[in-house]
């Protein structure tokens, strides 16, 4: 089963709650897989302190252009939907940073004059932590775009009876490049005008993507009640609520794990398992 994690905004609690879930699931004798992929800003390994065993470059195709056979037809331009390709005069031009990799300048380049090289853009980390598989991207900095490296780290996944997404803040597409192909969307908000904004973005993501998801509320005993009755009028189910606690916040910044050290979390990690492997999610 994938569960992907994810908010609205960021500083809700997301990678807290995915990484003390996935470290309660392995204590419960389960293989878990934990991925990363919040590869601009991969913060799981500071908490669940992996071993990483391999590494190797992140890549994604650009095309280059032969100048020698190119015509100067301006079809690859044409095609191109993100301006990365140009004719000018008796010059064709490639702007990698635009590139999506589509590949579709190579199929209607008459003369084949275009081929597509491997350019790198960060590293994939892969490891051990404890009894959780351990799975990582991060980004060069100056990269635009992230998802060609979202798309590595979840190509590694490790073979695991739960595998747990950590993905990034927002709605936009890097999110939806991790949320992708999962069984079930854990959204994490807080009780405030801002997470309560941000959640609804989320949700209508979900529901574009006809995705099961649930919420879980963080810091629940902080804040006001709106979050509740915007769950309780849209029937989306609360998953689990975790308090707002000096000791999580010490824990977290020490970076470790909250369920070892503050029995409400490890009592919440646990019920909130128990939900998921029972099915109940909208």
């Amino acid at each position: 089963m994938q569960v992907a994690i994810a908010s609205g905004k960021g500083g809700t609690g997301k990678t807290t709650v995915a990484t003390n879930l996935a470290w309660v699931a392995a204590a419960d004798n389960r293989t878990v897989a934990y991925l990363d992929c919040d590869v601009e800003e991969p913060n799981g390994h500071l908490f669940l302190k992996p071993t990483f065993l391999h590494e190797q470059p992140i890549t994604k195709p650009i095309p280059v252009v032969d100048l020698g056979r190119c015509a100067h037809c301006g079809l690859c331009a044409q095609t191109c939907r993100y301006g990365a390709i140009a004719c000018v005069g008796q010059q064709t031009l490639v702007f990698p940073e635009l590139c999506h990799s589509c590949g579709g300048c190579v199929l209607v380049c008459p003369e084949q004059a275009i081929r597509e090289v491997p350019k790198p853009i960060g590293r994939l980390r892969v490891g051990t932590a404890g009894r959780v598989k351990f799975v990582d991207g991060v980004l060069h900095v100056g990269e635009a775009m992230s998802p060609p490296a979202i798309r590595a780290v979840k190509a590694s996944s490790p073979d695991a009876d739960l595998t747990i997404l950590d993905c990034p803040p927002g709605t936009s597409c890097p999110v939806i490049e991790s949320v992708r192909g999962c069984d079930l969307l854990i959204l994490v908000t807080e009780p405030t005008p801002f997470g309560l904004h941000d959640l609804k973005l989320a949700v209508e993501m979900a529901r574009v993507l006809g995705l099961k998801f649930g919420v879980v509320i963080n810091r629940a005993n902080a804040g006001d009640h709106a979050v509740w009755d915007y769950c309780r009028r849209q029937r989306i189910r609360i998953l689990a609520e975790i308090a707002d606690d000096r000791v999580v916040a010490v824990a977290y910044s020490r970076g470790e794990m909250a369920a070892d050290s503050v029995p409400h979390v490890a009592e919440r990690m646990r019920g909130l398992l128990e939900t998921i492997q029972a099915g109940a999610h909208v």
